[in-house]
């Protein structure tokens, strides 16, 4: 089997390549960037293409199966960068699969395509994924999702798997996801445990979580098992403030929602942190997801808590860690200056 991998130097691609490596039915990779890494996976070969302006039929000549996974988190204050790139972008990529006659195609959508939902008990897949609103990304992936559905009505004879994933951590993206939504003024030496005097206690505030290579082991299980339709994938334990409390060794204080959301919402405005206050807000409504599907069906077991993946995470910001592909690259000085000088959530 040929795959194409679109969108694979980030950090599930990452996680999706090493996956591939080990698969007997998978015979070559090609990883689609917009930018080459150093990094050099033995099955894959590199190609370089934006997912909104070049022709993807060359690179996908030949494949069999199509895994996208493309995604801009920023510019968070130009949503239509991020609507041309992921919307745009991703039907661009649907439409060469179908062209170069591909027999499976794995989308990756989210937590975040969900509808508000309950923290407790978890929905499954029927849950609705109309996103939320005020987020760039919950609305880009509700999108998506009637993207698919046309998509699967249309071409029957394509399996099509949508992987819901929760938040995705491992050390080596730590970086990227400091410089996404934490921007450039955390201190690096300060993101320690033991430094982090509360977290934080919401009522809503529950999320789930999952280790990058987990992720890509559920990607590669998806792509040649004989599975259809959606899958949540999270491990456990759901992180809430309890459990956050216990990880960084910190105490809980009480805070109204309101007030994190405005604090998030001056950052944002003044171009201090990437991240926007309707991504909190996001985090706060999306439900619980019940991953029995793919632990039942697709066989999946992740060998990592969701706390063995904060925790990775964490100790990768202390590091500054990272690997040779541009969206993981290890924190540098020369990058932070950046950041500052052309304000966080500005560029992609």
């Amino acid at each position: 089997m040929r795959v194409v991998v679109v969108g694979a130097s980030g950090n599930v691609g990452t996680s999706v390549l090493a996956a591939l490596e080990s698969e007997p039915g998978v015979t070559s990779v090609v990883g689609v960037a917009r930018r080459k890494p150093g990094w050099q996976p033995a099955k894959t070969e590199w190609r370089t293409a934006d997912v909104f302006r070049d022709d993807l039929d060359p690179i996908f000549a030949g494949a069999d199966a199509v895994v996208h996974l493309a995604w801009l988190f920023q510019p968070s204050h130009d949503p239509i960068t991020t609507w041309n790139s992921n919307v745009l972008g991703s039907m661009r990529v649907f439409d060469a699969a179908v062209r170069a006659g591909v027999s499976v195609l794995v989308c990756s959508s989210s937590v975040g395509a969900y509808s508000p939902g309950p923290k407790d008990p978890p929905v499954d897949e029927s849950w609705p994924t109309h996103g939320w609103p005020n987020a760039a990304y919950g609305r880009e992936k509700a999108y998506i999702e009637r993207v698919l559905d046309i998509f699967e009505r249309d071409h029957p004879d394509i399996r099509v798997v949508r992987m819901r994933p929760g938040f995705i951590f491992k050390e080596e993206a730590a970086t990227e996801q400091r410089r996404l939504f934490a921007g450039p003024f955390l201190p690096q030496r300060l993101v320690r445990a033991e430094l982090i005097p509360f977290v934080p206690d919401m009522p809503r505030l529950r999320f789930q979580a999952l280790h990058s290579r987990d992720a890509g082991e559920a990607f590669r299980l998806a792509l040649t098992r004989d599975v259809r339709g959606a899958f949540n994938i999270a491990a456990d334990p759901v992180i809430d403030p309890v459990v956050l409390a216990d990880l960084l060794g910190a105490r809980r204080v009480p805070v109204p929602a309101a007030v994190v959301r405005t604090a998030v919402s001056a950052g944002w405005h003044l171009r201090l942190i990437p991240a926007s206050p309707g991504m909190v807000e996001m985090v706060l409504q999306v439900p619980i997801m019940d991953t029995s599907r793919a632990r039942e069906e697709l066989g999946w077991r992740p060998r990592h808590s969701a706390v063995d993946a904060l925790r990775a995470v964490i100790e990768g910001m202390r590091r500054g860690a990272g690997m040779q592909t541009p969206p993981l690259a290890p924190d540098s000085g020369r990058e932070r200056i950046k950041e500052v000088t052309t304000g966080a959530g500005t560029r992609p």
